[in-house]
C-alpha cells in the first residue's frame, strides 16, 4: 500500500538518526511527567494552606517542577529540531542523488519546477513528522494515560466523564485526519505545479519582455499560486475542524466535571482540593489533546510529502556509472545496424531501420532537414534512450555491453544549444575533465580560438560567466562547450550544430578545428549549414527518420536530389 511504503521511506530516512530520536523523545516525556505532577502539587499546597501549615515546601516543591519540566522540555525539543534537520538532510541529499541517476526520459517527462518544489518544500515537512508527529503523538499519549490513572485515583465518576470527552475527540479525529491528508497532498501537489509555472516563464525571460507577455503571464503564475493557496485553505480548513472539535469537547467537559464535582463536594462525597486537582488535571488534558491532533495532522502532512518524494525515489534510474578508469585514446568506430526508436509508445517513430557506420578516425557528418532524426542518434550513443530493436555498437561492442561510466568517458558531447554553468570560466572548461593539467587548457583554448576571450575578461578564466552563460556571446558559449568536450580527450566527439551560432569568420576557424582534431580522433557532427562539411570524410543524410544515401560531398551531389536541394538553398553548388 502506498501510505506503507511512504512510513517505510519516513524509517528509512530516521534510522541514523534514531538516537538522537530516543533521547528527544525521553527528555520531552520527562518534561511532561514533571508538567503532570504539578496539578498534584497544587492539591498538597491547598491542603497545606486548609491545615495551617508552612507553604514553604509545597511551593519551592511546584516552583522545582515547573523549572525543571521547562528545561528537561526545552532540551529535548532542541534535539528532536537538530534531529529533524538532519532527517531533512538525508532526504534532500539522497532525492537530488536519486533525480541526477534518473533516465533522460523519466527525467524529460516532469517538470524542472515541481522536481525543486519536492526536494526543497517537501522534505521540510518531513522535520515534523517526528519533531511535532510521532514523540508529540507519543508524548501526549502518555501524558493522556498517565493524567488519566490521577483522575482515576481522585474520583471514578467524574473519570467517566472524562472519559467519554476523550472518546468522542478521538471520533472527530479518525474522521477528519484522512481528509487532511488528501488535503495536504493535494497542496504539495499545487505548490510543484506553482514552481513548474514559474520556472517556466524564468527559463524564457527575455522572450516574455520581448514579446510583450508580462500581464499575461503574471496572470498565469497568479492562477498557479491561486490554486497553491485555495488547496492550502483546505489544509487549515480541516486542521482548524480537528483543533477545535478537541477544544471544545475539553470545554463541554469542564462544564460537566465542575457541575457534577460541585454537587459531589456539597454532598461530601469529594474534598474541594480534589475537585481544584481534578479540573487541573482536566485543564491539563486539553495540551496533550491538542498536541495529538497536531502531531497526527503534522504526520499527514509528512506522509504526503513523503508520497511525493517516493514517487522520485521508484522511479527508474540508469545503472550505477562509477569511475571509468581508463579508456584508451584511439579513435572509436560506431555502427548502427537496423535500428528503431521512438521516445514514447504515444509518440511517432523517430527512426525507421537506420543503418550506417562511422570509421574509426576522421570526419563523419549527419545532415538532413528538421526532423530527420539527426540529433537522437546522439541521445542513443550516449544510452539516454533505448533504442526498441536494432544494434548499435561502438568499437564492434554492442553498447548496452559498455559499462555505463566507460561508455560516456569515451565521448566529447557538445548539445545543440551549448549549455555553459553558472561559476567561472574555467569551471565551465573544466567540468567534464576535473583533473587536467594547464597545459591542456591553454592548448583547448588555442585551439578552440578562445585567448582572445580569456585575455579580455577582467578575471581572466576566474571570471564568472553567469546564470547560463549569459555573459558570454552565443558562439562563445559554443565554443566553451566544444572546449569543454575536447579537455576530456575523447575518443569520440560529438557536435550537434557545433556551428549554429558562428559569423563566417568563427565558423571557418571552427572547421579548421574539426579537421585538425579529425586526425587525432572520430569526429561524428550533425550540420544544417553544409559548409561545415563539404570536407568531411563522409556524409550521411537522413531524411524521415531513415538513411538515404551515404557519400562525400561531391558524391552526394550527384547522386542524392535531397542533398543537392539542401546544397542549392545553401549557394554550395559549384558553378
Amino acid at each position: 500500500m502506498p501510505e506503507t511504503a511512504s512510513w517505510r521511506l519516513l524509517v528509512a530516512y530516521v534510522r541514523p538518526h534514531r538516537r538522537a530520536l530516543l533521547l528527544g523523545g525521553v527528555l520531552s516525556l520527562v518534561g511532561s511527567l514533571a508538567g503532570l505532577a504539578m496539578p498534584l502539587l497544587a492539591k498538597v499546597v491547598i491542603d497545606a494552606f486548609g491545615e495551617q501549615r508552612s507553604l514553604v515546601g509545597p511551593v519551592l516543591g511546584l516552583t522545582a517542577a515547573v523549572l525543571l519540566g521547562a528545561a528537561v522540555g526545552a532540551l529535548g525539543r532542541y534535539v528532536l529540531e537538530r534531529m529533524g534537520e538532519g532527517v531533512v538532510f538525508s532526504a534532500r541529499r539522497s532525492l537530488v542523488d536519486r533525480m541526477l541517476r534518473l533516465r533522460v526520459s523519466e527525467v524529460d517527462r516532469l517538470k524542472p519546477g515541481d522536481l525543486l518544489s519536492r526536494v526543497t518544500s517537501d522534505t521540510t515537512l518531513l522535520r515534523a513528522v517526528f519533531t511535532d508527529g510521532v514523540v508529540e503523538t507519543v508524548s501526549a499519549v502518555f501524558m493522556l494515560v498517565g493524567a488519566v490513572v490521577m483522575m482515576a485515583i481522585m474520583d471514578g465518576p467524574l473519570l467517566l466523564i472524562t472519559l467519554a470527552v476523550l472518546i468522542l475527540v478521538g471520533s472527530l479525529v479518525s474522521l477528519v485526519m484522512p481528509r487532511i491528508r488528501r488535503a495536504s497532498t493535494q497542496a504539495q501537489v499545487a505548490v510543484g505545479e506553482m514552481g513548474a509555472v514559474l520556472d517556466r516563464v524564468l527559463q524564457a525571460f527575455r522572450t516574455v519582455k520581448a514579446s510583450g507577455a508580462e500581464d499575461r503571464e503574471i496572470a498565469t503564475v497568479g492562477a498557479a499560486a491561486r490554486e497553491a493557496r485555495d488547496r492550502g485553505v483546505a489544509v487549515a480548513w480541516w486542521t482548524s475542524i480537528a483543533g477545535i472539535s478537541a477544544w471544545v469537547s475539553a470545554q463541554l467537559a469542564f462544564v460537566a466535571v465542575l457541575g457534577v464535582g460541585g454537587a459531589r463536594v456539597a454532598s461530601g462525597a469529594l474534598e474541594v482540593s480534589s475537585l481544584i486537582a481534578f479540573l487541573l488535571y482536566l485543564f491539563y488534558l486539553v495540551a496533550p489533546i491538542g498536541q495529538m491532533v497536531q502531531g497526527v495532522t503534522q504526520m499527514q502532512n509528512g506522509l504526503a510529502a513523503a508520497e511525493r518524494i517516493r514517487e522520485i525515489e521508484e522511479l527508474p534510474a540508469e545503472e550505477a556509472a562509477g569511475a571509468a578508469g581508463a579508456v584508451g585514446t584511439a579513435p572509436a568506430g560506431v555502427s548502427f545496424e537496423g535500428v528503431a526508436f521512438r521516445y514514447g509508445d504515444d509518440r511517432p517513430v523517430v527512426h525507421h531501420d537506420v543503418s550506417f557506420t562511422v570509421p574509426a578516425g576522421g570526419m563523419t557528418a549527419l545532415v538532413g532537414p528538421s526532423g530527420a532524426g539527426k540529433s537522437t542518434v546522439f541521445a542513443l550513443l550516449e544510452r539516454f534512450y533505448e533504442q526498441q530493436s536494432g544494434t548499435i555498437s561502438v568499437d564492434g561492442r554492442d553498447i548496452g555491453q559498455w559499462p555505463l561510466g566507460e561508455l560516456r568517458a569515451s565521448f566529447g558531447y557538445v548539445e545543440q544549444d551549448a549549455p555553459v554553468l553558472d561559476g567561472s570560466l574555467r569551471e565551465n572548461l573544466v567540468f567534464a575533465a576535473p583533473g587536467v593539467g594547464e597545459a591542456d587548457i591553454r592548448r583547448v583554448l588555442a585551439l578552440t580560438r578562445l585567448e582572445d576571450l580569456v585575455a579580455r575578461l577582467p578575471e581572466g578564466l576566474e571570471t564568472k560567466v553567469g546564470h547560463r552563460g549569459i555573459m558570454l556571446s552565443g558562439g562563445e558559449r559554443q565554443r566553451v562547450a566544444i572546449a569543454r568536450a575536447l579537455l576530456r580527450r575523447p575518443r569520440l566527439l560529438l557536435l550537434d550544430e557545433a556551428t549554429s551560432q558562428l559569423d563566417a569568420v568563427n565558423e571557418l576557424r571552427l572547421r579548421e578545428v574539426i579537421a585538425e582534431v579529425a586526425r587525432e580522433t572520430t569526429v561524428l557532427v550533425i550540420a544544417h549549414r553544409l559548409s561545415t562539411v563539404t570536407t568531411a570524410d563522409r556524409i550521411v543524410v537522413m531524411e524521415a527518420g531513415r538513411v538515404r544515401a551515404v557519400g562525400t560531398h561531391r558524391e552526394l551531389l550527384d547522386d542524392d536530389d535531397l542533398y543537392r536541394e539542401l546544397a542549392a538553398t545553401q549557394f554550395l553548388l559549384p558553378t
